[in-house]
């Protein structure tokens, strides 16, 4: 009888044994559910934006929640208006926002590239490869990649203007407006350019180019203005100017109006002697008021907008009129610095300071009425100008516009990027289609599992190239296929020439990116999928 006793110890060890193992199962399983699921929502929001990547690239049509529509063929933009409910999906949207505030071109590119790792680190932990050796792999391989991206790269002077036109240009070919690059390109340089310190040559400070929209004519009616634009009228009651020449500007920050009491309260006047008073002192507050103006000469006044009471009064316009005064009123507060900047004039906040070095001198100011009822105002010829300089952007209607002066920013961001950090690269997909050779064959020196995760990395990458060839509707398998053969053969510049549906060498073709764009995207969209794989459980608090 012992014989069944001997022959269950086993079988309850057996079952103990497999009952543990059951339940670290289960366990795991969670983990790598919840590791799925984000990769497939962050791998969706990828998906979207795939089709706008490139000159042939198709173009968003968001429409937002009230009514708003927008036309755009911006990754950051598309994504930004995009409502992301999953955690990992928003990691994506942050991703080519940071993007944007880096290079502020690549947008697209970024995410793209990271939704490809992810699909790659999807087969790399079914094939039971631990994430953080994933992890860790792809951070090696990144770095890798950023020095392969150097090597490559071209250095350009400041000098050489054509350079930075033509990448710009790149930078503008996959938007709306890209029939306009060749006038918007060199405009973003010149602007760029004109705006450099000589005493600190890397930094660009993007808020010293100023992009006014106007609504009307087209975009080949874009602008660069060494001066100020303000897309407001002058004041124009009681017969104001104008047109002044030898303009000496002041920038207020206080009202020309009776003053009011500091709490709300209300005064009952009954004797028609006490309100010809009140009237009286009312004008003679504000002929004071305008009589210290005039003593210093000043004869353009910027009036900032007030939020307490009017800046200007019916009857302070007809005394400054008078008083041969130009008024622009309504200027916004945070237009205040740079205008002042521009002037190299100083924001007078109180009447009793108001003194003549504070005021700026510019040769004329005038109100340039537009073909199509619209009107700016100009201030031209400005003595020792600021480094600043504004852009007056044109378009038919609204979209146009909003995407023009988005396409501009790009731009801009392009040729800042070349001025930080001296390099270009080719574009078109042959720096991808390089770094995927290179980490391939360095992958093969690796041990173990790392050369088992760089290598799909490097496979990864060809998502660039594919894409652009799929969007230009050419046949991405053999353009790729083709692209690989010529870059083991040593050129290492051949790309896709989307214009003419085959490779060429595209540093030939003017199709430059600055290198900041490409090691950026890379560093950027791996951090991103290290975050996503680092994590193994959502925990919702409530």
């Amino acid at each position: 009888m012992a014989s069944p006793a001997v022959v269950s110890a086993p079988r309850a060890a057996a079952a103990a044994a497999s009952s543990s193992k059951t339940e670290t199962f289960v366990d795991n399983k969670r983990k790598d559910d919840i590791r799925m699921a984000n990769i497939a929502a962050a791998q969706a929001v990828a998906n979207a934006v795939r089709t706008s990547l490139g000159p042939k690239g198709m173009d968003k049509m968001i429409s937002t929640a009230n009514g708003e529509v927008i036309i755009t063929n911006d990754g950051a933009t598309i994504l930004n208006k995009m409502e992301v409910l999953q955690p990992a999906a928003k990691f994506l949207v942050e991703l080519s926002k940071s993007q944007d505030v880096v290079a502020g071109d690549g947008t697209t590119t970024v995410v793209v590239i990271a939704g490809a790792l992810l699909k790659q680190c999807l087969s790399l932990l079914s094939a039971g490869i631990h994430p953080t050796v994933v992890s860790d792999s792809l951070h090696k391989a990144s770095t890798k990649a950023v020095e392969v991206l150097t090597a490559m790269a071209l250095p350009v002077e400041l000098t050489d203007r054509d350079s930075l036109v033509k990448s710009a240009s790149t930078a503008l070919n996959s938007k709306v407006v890209s029939q306009y690059s060749t006038l918007l390109a060199p405009l973003a340089v010149d602007s760029v350019l004109s705006v450099v310190d000589p005493e600190k040559p890397e930094i660009v400070d993007l808020r010293d180019i100023r992009v006014v929209k106007k609504l009307g004519g087209t975009v080949d009616d874009t602008e660069l203005v060494k001066g100020l634009v303000f897309d407001k009228k002058v004041s124009h009651a009681s017969g104001g100017l104008t047109r002044v020449e030898k303009a000496k500007i002041g920038v207020i920050q206080f009202q020309i109006s009776p003053p009011k009491t500091d709490i709300e309260q209300s005064i009952v006047v009954s004797d028609y002697t006490q309100m010809d008073r009140i009237l009286k002192e009312e004008r003679n507050y504000i002929l004071g008021m305008i009589k210290k103006i005039k003593a210093t000469g000043c004869n353009v006044l910027l009036i900032q907008k007030s939020i307490l009471r009017d800046a200007v009064t019916e009857l302070s316009l007809h005394y400054l009129s008078k008083a041969k005064i130009m008024v622009i009123k309504d200027v916004e507060r945070d237009e205040i610095e740079f205008i002042t900047k521009t002037l190299s004039s100083l924001p007078i906040a109180n009447i009793d300071h108001f003194r003549a070095e504070k005021l700026g001198h510019a040769d004329l100011v005038e109100e340039i009425s537009l073909g199509d009822g619209g009107k700016i105002v100009k201030i031209t010829g400005i003595q020792n100008m600021g480094r600043t300089t504004s852009v007056l952007v044109r378009g038919s209607n609204q979209l146009v516009l909003d995407e023009a002066e988005r396409s501009l920013h790009d731009a801009l961001c392009v040729v800042r990027c070349l001025v930080n950090k001296r390099f270009l690269i080719a574009g078109g997909g042959a720096p991808e289609i390089e770094l995927s050779r290179q980490l391939g064959a360095w992958a093969k020196v690796l041990q173990g599992m790392e050369g088992y995760c760089v290598r799909s990395f490097a496979e990864a990458l060809e998502v660039i190239p594919y894409t652009l060839a799929e969007n230009a509707g050419l046949n991405p398998i053999a353009i790729v296929t083709e692209l690989r053969n010529r870059h083991a053969q040593g050129e290492i510049n051949t790309g896709i020439n989307v214009r003419k549906g085959q490779i060429t060498n595209i540093l030939e073709e003017n199709v430059v990116q600055p290198l900041l764009v490409s090691t950026s995207a890379i560093t950027l969209a791996t951090e991103c999928v290290r975050m996503i794989l680092k994590i193994d459980d959502i925990v919702t608090v409530r």
